[in-house]
């Protein structure tokens, strides 16, 4: 008798024991053609040896799954969980529409064709769970656990005990709180106390730094320690070379306040963005209290974490013309493969791409214009870079906001040399446009207010496009306050529109048509071209989802962080999204970039937007699935929501 494939996902996670298990309580099954599985039997766990069995919901086509007659480009056997309710595909996620939808009834199986199944008791499957947590999350019915335990898998390679351990080890480790990590001592002086005493407490404590207490901060009562000022050793160094005496010099002179802090329950990987993003080696680590209660070193985080992204950000910042930055960049590549090889998790990666490629942009800009246009303009990167979701080196979309009444007479010259050295980088040029050598994306604070306000009046199809960029706008360097203005203005504007703009501007999310049904048109291309029947990640997955969550954060006037991620946590806080319909846009959003960035790997296809789901293996295909139905579900949330279907 036919048995289980051991060698294939999610049963190369069993061992010896659990295999044999499976082994004495699987079944062949045999399906005529057109024959439905009886609902008695929706109870067992089923692989495709011969085939085509389609699911259907309430009559309706959902999937296909098919057997290694039909396996001529396909990595193995198609499998599904006839116990898997419809909620794992369909959900709500818009507050105030979560009770529209009545229960729906259960899944029915149908053969396409003749078709023979393996059946595997579904208590046995349980059971085996209960026991090894790789089968559980790999067949889990929650869609978020199954794709973290996709993630999880080294490189895509098989899972055991000794591959699996390796990256989630890492991934566990970013993911720790940063008081896991050893924290340096609170030591605090008064700002108005002497250089010679804050040395003294230094030395006393074997510390290069102690924290400043601002003038009043003990009579205040509501006084956060988030005011806190640092002194180090190397300020009162500069205080002596400034022939200062340091027995009557008080600390606030030297000291720099206004610092970078970061909460005691916020992850370790957080804290690595906040020190690499801002170029600080120190941390004041908060309580709930807004009490500090140590202080994270670098040194001592990176060790923590054995991390090297670090190293480029060194290489970056020591860069002194074109060739030596190439050279950084060139490192960032090697970054992100080893970081997909390890199986780390796509958001924490791509996040960190954003904050070194930031610096990438902040070098080049140093490079090329004088102090003077730095203090008095704002780099801006926009698009996938600005929400931190670009991972390959895609098209720029960048501007320039200038300070009013400021101008340079080489401005344009600069910004073409920005945009120029940047596709010399890597970075190609924007097929739209969307640059700041482009006047239109150079302007001064008050011309760019005016014409955000007539983007808004919605008069130009371009209109929402330009908009869209804006919105996720994010600094790069220069004078941040300018951008700040920028997205209070945009704030400001929507207010101002017309009440109906924000439902026109929602329709670009169902824009692109319905192709989770990719499967059912499969088996009779499996002869043809494989680019008859690849997805377009972009516009089946990637696109609807950022722009429906772009929409989603515009209506609730939330411009403060432009990353789908950071638009979802302030979603769920303004109680417009439930918790659990967040995590699963997120994770849907992160499969698609995964898969994306996958295909550029394989191809060198930095462009790379559509993936054969024949190279896939059943579980991703799986996903694949799931992630597409994620997508449908959730347009037709924002149809309903924003009542599109009605024209």
């Amino acid at each position: 008798m036919p048995h289980l494939d051991f060698t294939q996902p999610p049963f190369d996670v069993l061992n010896a024991a659990e295999r044999q298990s499976i082994k004495k309580n699987t079944q062949v099954r045999y399906l005529a053609k057109d024959e439905m599985l009886p609902a008695d039997d929706l109870q067992y766990f089923y692989v495709v040896l011969k085939g085509h069995v389609e699911q259907l919901l309430d009559g309706d086509f959902v999937a296909s799954y098919l057997g290694n007659n039909h396996t001529a480009h396909l990595n193995s056997n198609d499998w599904f969980d006839s116990r898997r309710s419809p909620e794992s595909l369909i959900e709500d996620g818009l507050q105030e529409d979560k009770n529209i939808d009545s229960q729906p009834a259960a899944y029915q199986f149908r053969a396409v064709e003749d078709t023979l199944l393996l059946q595997v008791n579904g208590v046995i499957i349980d059971k085996i769970g209960a026991q090894n947590h790789f089968v559980r999350q790999l067949l889990s019915e929650n869609l978020p656990e199954r794709l973290k335990a996709l993630q999880l898998r080294h490189g895509g390679k098989k899972l055991d005990a000794t591959s699996y351990d390796d990256p989630q080890e890492v991934q566990q480790i970013m993911l720790q709180p940063v008081i896991d990590i050893t924290l340096l001592p609170v030591h605090i002086v008064d700002a108005d106390d002497s250089l010679y005493q804050a040395a003294r407490t230094m030395t006393e404590a074997g510390l290069k730094h102690v924290l400043i207490r601002p003038p009043g901060h003990l009579q205040d009562k509501n006084s956060s320690d988030r005011t806190l000022g640092i002194l180090s050793d190397n300020d009162i160094c500069r205080a002596v070379s400034d022939q200062q005496n340091t027995v009557t010099t008080p600390c606030q002179n030297y000291a720099s306040f206004n610092l970078r802090t970061i909460n005691a329950d916020n992850e370790i990987g957080d804290a690595l963005l906040t020190m690499t993003r801002y170029r600080i080696h120190r941390l004041p680590v908060i309580d709930t209290n807004g009490k500090v209660i140590g202080v994270l070193a670098q040194g001592d985080m990176l060790a923590h974490i054995g991390h090297h992204s670090q190293l480029i950000s060194i290489q970056i910042n020591q860069a002194t013309d074109l060739p030596s930055l190439a050279t950084a960049v060139e490192l960032i590549g090697r970054y992100i493969r080893a970081q997909h090889q390890n199986g780390i998790k796509m958001g924490n990666v791509s996040r960190m791409v954003q904050t070194l490629n930031a610096q990438v942009f902040t070098k080049l800009w140093q490079l090329i214009v004088p102090d003077e246009v730095m203090e008095n303009t704002c780099v801006i990167v926009m698009g996938s870079e600005g929400r931190g979701e670009q991972i390959m080196r895609t098209d720029q979309d960048n501007a320039l906001i200038m300070r009013d009444g400021y101008d340079h007479p080489k401005l344009a010259q600069f910004a073409d040399t920005f945009n120029q050295h940047l596709a010399e980088l890597g970075y190609p040029l924007c097929d739209g446009n969307i640059m700041m050598n482009n006047p239109m994306w150079r302007q001064p604070l008050k011309a760019f207010k005016a014409q955000i306000s007539l983007w808004f009046k919605n008069t130009d199809p371009m209109h929402s496009i330009y908009l869209s960029a804006i919105f996720d706008g994010e600094y790069v360097c220069g004078d941040e306050t300018l951008l700040t203005q920028v997205r209070e203005h945009l704030k400001t504007a929507h207010r101002q529109s017309d009440l109906m703009f924000v439902r026109q501007f929602a329709r670009a999310a169902l824009q692109f048509g319905d192709v989770n049904q990719w499967w059912q048109k499969l088996v009779p291309l499996l002869g043809g071209k494989p680019s008859a029947y690849t997805i377009d990640l972009k516009k089946a997955g990637i696109f609807p989802l950022v722009h429906g969550i772009r929409t989603l954060a515009l209506e609730n006037d939330l411009f403060t962080d432009a990353s789908s991620k950071g638009r979802l946590k302030a979603l769920v806080q303004a109680r417009a999204l439930t918790q659990e319909r967040a995590d699963t846009l997120l994770e849907a959003l992160e499969f698609f970039m995964a898969q994306r960035l996958s295909v550029a790997l394989l191809t060198d296809n930095k462009h790379a937007k559509e993936v054969d789901p024949t190279t896939l293996s059943a579980l991703e295909r799986d996903l694949l699935k799931e992630c597409l139905a994620v997508v449908k579900s959730f347009k037709d949330q924002l149809s309903r929501h924003y009542q599109l279907e009605f024209g």
